[in-house]
């Protein structure tokens, strides 16, 4: 889980870069503001997310399955739907990586669950 933790900490950082506008390879200003806001909501989910599985909560584990499973979709429509350009680019190799981080940590998911605390849980 540590590197789950890592690699959700980094995707904040990251989308915090692209909303700051740091990131040179980061989402293009003419992409649908629906797809803007949602890549902009990563800045909060994505520490969340690595914040609540450093504490070893569930709810980490669940948010850190959906947002790096999503960020794989979002990432898909922009590189494939979006962006015309032909054969391999780097915007098409961070969402190979994404979405392989993304199936690691679903697969994963069964066997880190019962090492999470629990809602409720008061230890």
């Amino acid at each position: 889980m540590i590197a789950a933790v890592c690699v959700l900490a980094y995707g904040g950082i990251v989308h915090l870069g692209d909303l700051l506008g740091v990131r040179p390879d980061g989402p293009s200003p003419s992409i649908p503001i629906w797809l803007m806001l949602y890549f902009t909501s990563l800045t909060v989910f994505d520490p969340l997310a690595a914040l609540l599985l450093a504490l070893r909560r569930i709810e980490g584990l669940l948010l850190g399955c959906v947002v790096l499973a999503s960020d794989a979709a979002a990432n898909g429509y922009a590189n494939y739907v979006l962006d015309s350009a032909p054969g391999i680019t780097p915007g098409r190799i961070g969402q190979a990586v994404v979405t392989a981080l993304a199936v690691a940590l679903i697969a994963a998911a069964p066997r880190a669950a019962p090492w999470l605390h629990r809602p409720g849980y008061a230890g």
